[in-house]
């Protein structure tokens, strides 16, 4: 399902709603709720709406854990850090309980840093699949998504959870959930904005080049729901009717945000 929204501000309330919505039938049905954030510039606003006082009481913060698709192996301290993002914006402001805060060890190497991912994630899963209830993505112009990029080796990956990647151009090494898990998810959604994502996006939704798919090609939950949240700009090229269909949807949403 593809929604269109005139700009990031008002993308950024659905997905805060999104999140809402997804935790409290999941801590009603199950008791807690896991969900894996996703870095980058496009979901901050949405985790800053989250914090704020008209949305903090209709989350159940005692049942959320928290995960995170990919993080870069930096202190989490450091400003390239997803996990310090999220705290600035979202978790130093909500009720959460301490241990359900599950970063990736991004001062460790790589491979030690993918490796007590993997067993914290086995921990919590008792050691079956994760299967994550919402799991935010963006999508980079390149068509990556999480650290999941175009030729690299992690995309490969059947077996493990967790593994070390390396970005094309650069910077610091990476640890990513791999495609195993994050196509077991219940929902995912796709945070997408901004001109410059119009082009891939196109391509992405239109499933053109099968034969070489991108990374964010790749993403199909096996048994759950795919959502893409896009901007005006990012859906430029999806043409009229697929716009114009995702964008009326939308408009006959109830918004319940204040």
């Amino acid at each position: 399902m593809i929604r269109v929204f005139d700009d990031l501000e008002s993308l950024s309330r659905a997905a805060a709603r999104l999140f809402a919505e997804e935790a409290e039938k999941a801590v009603a049905e199950r008791d807690r709720f896991c969900v894996a954030l996703s870095g980058g510039s496009t979901p901050h606003r949405t985790y800053e709406i989250l914090a704020s006082e008209s949305f903090r009481g209709r989350v159940p913060w005692h049942g959320v854990h928290i995960f995170w698709g990919d993080e870069r192996c930096v202190p989490p301290d450091h400003p390239q850090s997803n996990a310090r993002m999220a705290r600035q914006a979202l978790l130093d402001h909500v009720p959460l309980l301490p241990g359900n805060v599950h970063p990736v060890s991004g001062e460790r190497l790589p491979a030690e840093a993918a490796g007590s991912y993997e067993t914290e994630l086995c921990r919590l899963f008792s050691g079956r699949m994760p299967r994550f209830d919402l799991i935010f993505l963006g999508m980079g112009s390149d068509g990556h998504t999480a650290s999941l990029f175009p030729g690299g080796s992690a995309l490969q990956e059947r077996k493990r959870w967790a593994v070390e990647a390396q970005g094309p151009s650069g910077g610091p090494p990476r640890v990513t959930l791999t495609l195993p898990v994050l196509n077991e998810a219940r929902l995912i959604c796709f945070l997408v904005a901004g001109g410059n994502k119009a082009k891939t996006l196109a391509r992405v939704i239109r499933g053109s080049n099968a034969s070489h798919p991108l990374p964010a090609q790749r993403v199909v939950p096996w048994n759950g729901e795919l959502f893409w949240y896009v901007d005006s700009e990012a859906a430029a090229q999806l043409g009229p009717s697929a716009a114009a269909g995702a964008g009326a949807e939308e408009k006959n949403r109830k918004d319940s945000t204040p």
